[in-house]
């Protein structure tokens, strides 16, 4: 019981821009008035600020229309109610761990653009699976920047995990072969492979992604095990745009939605939902590698409807 009201205060911490900018101004919105349509409209409009998206916000703003007129909701209160559970509704039951493999290593192919805090999260991560238990292997394949290679660096000198990296302005594949042959060797349980940052319409690049993917799937069956995308909450709708492009380009297999502490946006996570299939596995927030979350949809949707 301890251990769920520190996640779930983890997550209110997380998610309290969110709370104040978003549910704090529905909740004040509401608060006193009268249920009808005017309010129903003004409902509308915060939603689709708040980044929920228009697709989502138009299902949620059906279901509260008819409810309205069905004679179910008749307060401005009643709609925070519902809203929880039609919000908790949208995830069906789904198995949101991460892949294993069935023999070897676990291989997991870390992406995203520059800037989405994508090393922040392999940090995070592998901080998540040596808690766990797990051992953990490092393979820096953006060889292509330094600084990126020394960050991981760094943060694998923390956290006690091996790195394999390749010489600068070299092959990525080749430090992915490597990094895999030596998760092999090691007898680690899982090998994580960070990539340079990159945008889903630089083929190039997203060419070299399917070629590191092609490398480890020979050495391992069924490799990359997972392909995680990071993606920064604090852009809003370009974080669904990113969900829908990746998934298309990437094959991506579950969403690292970071930094969701700096942003009042964090309804973008209803967004990538009902935008794609594409489960969010795991939230970040803050600048430690403690400060991590499984996503689960209901003590999410609980947190951030939370009353301080």
């Amino acid at each position: 019981m301890a251990m769920l009201k520190g996640v779930f205060g983890k997550l209110k911490r997380g998610l309290e821009k969110t709370r104040r900018g978003f549910v704090d101004g529905l909740r004040s919105m509401v608060t006193g008035r009268k249920l009808d349509d005017a309010l129903i409209d003004d409902l509308e409009a915060r939603l689709i600020q708040s980044d929920v998206g228009v697709q989502a916000t138009r299902r949620l703003i059906e279901r509260i229309r008819a409810d309205y007129k069905a004679g179910k909701l008749k307060k401005g209160e009643d709609v925070l109610d519902h809203l929880k559970t039609e919000l908790k509704a949208m995830w069906p039951e789904a198995d949101r761990a991460l892949a294993k493999a069935t023999d070897g290593p676990t291989v997991i192919l870390v992406t995203g653009v520059n800037g989405a805090g994508k090393t922040t999260s392999i940090a995070k991560l592998c901080a998540t699976l040596r808690a766990d238990g797990k051992s953990v292997l490092l393979g820096a394949c953006d060889t292509f920047r330094a600084g990126a290679v020394r960050q991981l660096e760094i943060w694998a000198d923390r956290l006690g995990v091996e790195i394999v990296r390749g010489q600068s302005g070299g092959d990525p594949a080749a430090v992915a072969f490597d990094a895999v042959n030596a998760g092999i060797s090691r007898g680690v349980d899982v090998v994580i492979l960070d990539t340079a940052g990159r945008l889903p319409t630089q083929n190039g690049l997203m060419d070299q992604l399917g070629k590191i993917a092609r490398v480890a799937g020979k050495r391992i069956e069924g490799a990359p095990h997972e392909t995680l995308l990071v993606v920064d909450a604090t852009t809003g709708q370009n974080a669904v745009r990113q969900a829908e492009a990746f998934g298309q380009a990437a094959g991506v297999t579950g969403i690292f939605l970071a930094k969701l502490d700096g942003t009042a946006k964090g309804g973008v996570v209803i967004a990538i939902r009902e935008a794609t299939d594409i489960p969010v596995k795991y939230v970040g927030f803050g600048e430690t590698p403690d400060d991590v979350e499984p996503f689960d949809p209901e003590s999410f949707i609980d947190a951030m409807f939370a009353l301080d």
